[in-house]
């Protein structure tokens, strides 16, 4: 029975049963700071069993069946995965769950029914585990499913007795374990197997030997039911829930296995597939056998390799295409570093398979052909999955093999020999260099270390990396205002009206800039600022991207000049300097209009780009970033590769069509739910409440936002981007002006472009035939440039009178170390000029090496070191040359082993070639 029958079974026998088919959550839950990935089937049922919500549509019984991701925080299994038979980074949980609804009799009775009628499995080869004090369980499992009493085993509470945290709902588990030794046609004993559990013939076993043998692999958990009974006190205590309920898990790779007759879970059908391709892909076969089991792999070479690279493939394809799919994006920390990490554990696999070229990308298109039609999300974001997964491949090998030669100084293998104890430690910096140099995530380095019996120092891996941020958190921290936000929301720092002291803070910027209020709450702050809370205030608090409003607030004898606005538990609290000693009492309260207006075109503007990129360049755009600002936006996103002029063009045509069409901007209240069924877009990452604010531009776009915005798209009046560009792997940035912004750039353009057109002498009759006249000017002037510079570089290589100025050089050559050399100070307008004149004297010198200083027509000074081949293979490369040399006038440069420069102080040009012989000397003494 293959895998997608078992789920098809499973749903279809719990919905028979009065359950509710839910749909898988997305593998980022949906307002749960606690927890990276959803790695459980009850993650999106956490609130209703903690009494927070109330069961989905009042309906107290359901069924999923969960993608579920285990690969970072507490819940980790990593650094397993390939190496076992059944450890997983993505996995699917099958669950039926019970709020306040049924408990242990029908729990017990529906899994033995589905497992023994449904699947079939043989109730011989059937065990259950309880916890030990619940003879309830024990009991229901010998009157409602006729299981003998020999065949029940007592656990303790680490593995049978379950709890969300120390206290809170809790309850014993019962499991359900399968014998592979009868089921599997593949199951062999380990070699030096002994004792009770390896006997075949017996029927029943020993606790002892049941353990032994559920260790050991052959008792198979397939099914974990938890009874939420009770609710664990501070002290201990457990009292019984008013409402007990059901939390079931069953891994769909498990009972394939057990269904498809095997003992590893990467030989069922969900797996084939993926190992199949990875094979078609590195050109070597996986050494599995049906009925016969795991053998051998070798490489091309002859080479014996460890399988393990192959499921590592296969199951890191499935956690990066679900992951991708679900909006996580591949980044240094967060949800985005663990699946970096993944992405690059997969890229090392490959290259021990002997692969330089992506590889998982074309596994993990075989896992979206399979599995598209139960995830449509795999089919909608193609594109972006594909793209964004071979752009990282791409990224990672063009440093892992200096990675890996790095890695194999720091830790050689064992020898022949071998050992069982460690063998050493990587220092943290070590560590810190192979993640900030070659990119190796720490989790990657520690792993390889230890597979080799090295430890490294975590330690001092932390203490790097904390020194290489050390400068952009302070400069954070000189951006906030002098005390945390902890601090800032402290009540007992602020002096409140008793009158008013329960008024809400209600924003009213939707509807005014200017309003008549009460101030209800003030606190003083250091520099003479001060924060003031109002019973309504129309000052915007920075979110969702837009800035925090500017404005006054005015009392009698008293203003505040407002420059920051801060959210606290719901209430907002201007900030600024003031003057005068603030009332209680009435205040007047005003945002700028004009700066609103512009704030309002640019975040209005930020939805219609959001649509157009989408529209032009496809639907895996999605939003990574933002800022509205009354004088710009700046709009980032996910894209791989720079977007075309041809593109950006379209897209500002598409958005400022949008603004032409003087569109209705509607905004409403409802359910998140409600919102993301009728089409709301919302951002992957942010958290939302039960109900959300609605921005809809008809027929051009409808996103969850909490942002100012115009009332008719015509009040934008014109989009203009001015800049395009890339700030991290696989992310863009627009930044765009609109309004009156985008008229004054405008306006600035063109009187550039007059002032280019009068230094040019071209006459400006007309904006596009003046515009054509100085491009015909300038390509004339191109034209005659490339023909001096063209005469330049023949009179540089010998072609002019007296011989050309390399042949002049040439003829000043010394003997230095063994090798000719030359040491000279020339007369070029440019750094192209410079490494013209020092491809020419490499050329030329036929063997040797040169050093040539130049200051440049900008005012800055230049070296420039050239070597021949054969002067490399003996040491004088002329990127060592020339570091050396720049280094004792206190320069610096670096760049490739045949042509390198260096920049250093004009005046110090004479005495860096005067100390240039002795450091080729001691270079070439040295071999370095």
């Amino acid at each position: 029975m293959n895998a997608s029958e078992i789920r098809s079974r499973f749903l279809a026998f719990f919905e028979k049963n009065g359950h509710a088919i839910r749909p898988s959550s997305s593998l980022v839950p949906a307002d749960d700071p606690t927890l990276l990935f959803t790695n459980a089937g009850m993650v999106q049922f956490k609130k209703v069993f903690l009494g927070m919500e109330e069961a989905p549509d009042g309906k107290r019984r359901a069924t999923t069946s969960q993608k579920c991701v285990r690969a970072g925080g507490k819940h980790n299994d990593l650094e397993q995965v390939g190496h076992t038979a059944r450890h997983h980074t993505f996995f699917e949980m099958l669950g039926n769950f019970s709020f306040g609804d049924y408990f242990k009799r029908d729990a017990i009775k529906f899994a033995w029914e589905f497992i023994t009628e449904d699947l079939k499995i043989p109730r011989e080869h059937l065990r259950v585990t309880v916890f030990h004090e619940d003879d309830e369980a024990r009991q229901l499992w010998k009157d409602v499913a006729d299981v003998p009493e020999n065949r029940i085993y007592g656990l303790g509470a680490k593995d049978n007795f379950w709890q969300m945290a120390d206290t809170g709902p809790c309850g014993p588990c019962t499991e359900i374990y399968v014998d592979l030794a009868k089921l599997a046609a593949d199951w062999a004993f380990p070699a030096d197997a002994t004792g009770e559990w390896t006997n075949t013939e017996i029927e029943d076993y020993s606790l002892d030997a049941f353990v032994e043998g559920a260790e050991a692999g052959r008792f198979l958990e397939i099914w974990n039911l938890v009874f939420m009974q009770f609710d664990r006190q501070a002290d201990g205590t457990l009292v019984p829930l008013p409402k007990p309920s059901v939390d079931t898990g069953a891994g769909l790779e498990r009972i394939a296995a057990v269904m498809q007759g095997v003992t590893n879970n990467f030989h069922t059908d969900l797996f084939r597939p993926l190992i199949a391709k990875v094979e078609d892909v590195v050109g070597i076969g996986y050494p599995y056998r049906p009925g016969v089991g795991l053998g051998k792999a070798y490489a091309k070479d002859g080479q014996e390799i460890d399988p393990a690279s192959f499921r590592v493939l296969a199951d890191h394809a499935r956690a990066v295409g679900f992951l991708l799919a679900d909006g996580v994006f591949p980044s240094n920390e967060g949800r985005g570093y663990v699946l970096r990490r993944i992405l690059r554990r997969a890229v090392r696999h490959a290259w021990l398979l002997g692969r330089r070229e992506p590889t998982l990308v074309h596994v993990v298109e075989v896992l979206i052909d399979t599995m598209r039609d139960l995830y449509p999300e795999l089919h909608v974001r193609r594109k972006h999955i594909l793209e964004t997964t071979r752009a990282e491949e791409d990224r990672f090998l063009t440093t892992i093999d200096a990675g890996m030669s790095r890695f194999e100084e720091l830790a050689p293998a064992a020898s022949t020999q071998g050992s069982t104890t460690m063998r050493g430690t990587l220092s943290g910096e070590d560590a810190f260099r192979l993640y900030d140099t070659f990119g190796f995530p720490i989790d990657l380095t520690d792993l390889m270390a230890r597979e080799r019996g090295y430890l490294v120092d975590i330690a001092g891996f932390e203490r790097s990396l904390q020194a290489q941020r050390k400068q952009s958190q302070e400069d954070r921290k000189s951006r906030q205002i002098t005390v945390s936000a902890d601090d800032f929301a402290d009540p007992t720092h602020w002096t409140h009206d008793q009158q008013h002291q329960a008024a809400l803070g209600r924003f009213v910027g939707y509807e005014t800039t200017e309003i008549e209020t009460i101030v209800t709450a003030v606190r003083q702050l250091p520099d003479g600022r001060v924060a003031v809370m109002l019973r309504e205030t129309p000052f915007y608090a920075e979110s969702g991207g837009q800035v925090s409003d500017h404005g006054t607030i005015t009392g009698e004898g008293w203003t505040v000049e407002v420059n920051e606005v801060r959210k606290l538990d719901g209430r907002i609290a201007a900030i600024g300097s003031s003057t005068g000693e603030i009332i209680f009492g009435r205040a007047h309260a005003v945002v700028p209009r004009d700066r609103r207006r512009d704030t309002e075109r640019h975040h209005t503007a930020t939805h219609l780009l959001h649509a157009a990129l989408r529209k032009v360049l496809g639907d895996h755009v999605h939003q990574a970033g933002s800022l509205v600002t009354p004088d710009r936006l700046r709009f980032d996103f996910t894209h791989h590769g720079p977007v075309t002029a041809e593109q950006l063009a379209a897209i500002e045509a598409d958005v400022n069509a949008g603004v032409w069409q003087s569109a209705p901007v509607n905004t409403r209240e409802e359910s998140y739910v409600d919102a993301v069924a009728h089409g709301a877009m919302a951002l992957f990452g942010e958290k939302y409440g039960d109900v959300v604010r609605v921005v809809e531009i008809p027929s051009l776009s409808v996103e969850l936002c909490g942002g100012t915005h115009v009332r008719n798209t015509a009040e934008i009046g014109l989009v203009r981007v001015i800049n395009e560009s890339g700030v991290a792997a696989g992310v863009r940035r627009i930044e765009a002006v609109s309004g009156p912004r985008a008229f004054q750039f405008l306006a600035d353009r063109e009187r550039a472009l007059l002032q280019v057109a009068s230094r040019l002498k071209v006459p400006m009759s007309g904006m596009t035939s003046g515009a054509e006249q100085i491009e015909r000017k300038l390509d004339a002037l191109m034209d005659e440039r490339k023909q001096l510079e063209k005469r330049l570089e023949e009179s540089l290589r010998g072609g002019g009178a007296g011989g050309g100025l390399a042949q002049q050089l040439i003829a000043k050559a010394i003997d230095a170390g063994g090798t000719r050399f030359i040491a000279a100070k020339v007369d070029v307008p440019d750094v192209k000029a410079l490494q013209a004149l020092g491809d020419a004297v490499r050329e030329a010198l036929g063997s040797g090496v040169a050093v040539l200083g130049a200051a440049l027509a900008d005012g800055k000074g230049a070296l420039l070191a050239v070597a021949t081949d054969d002067a490399r293979d003996r040491g004088l490369r002329a990127d060592a040359v020339v570091r050396d040399v720049a280094a004792t006038v206190g320069g610096r440069g670096g760049g490739k082993p045949h042509m390198a420069q260096a920049g250093v102080e004009p005046g110090q040009i004479d005495a860096a070639l005067a100390a240039a012989e002795a450091v080729v000397n001691r270079l070439a003494s040295t071999g370095a």
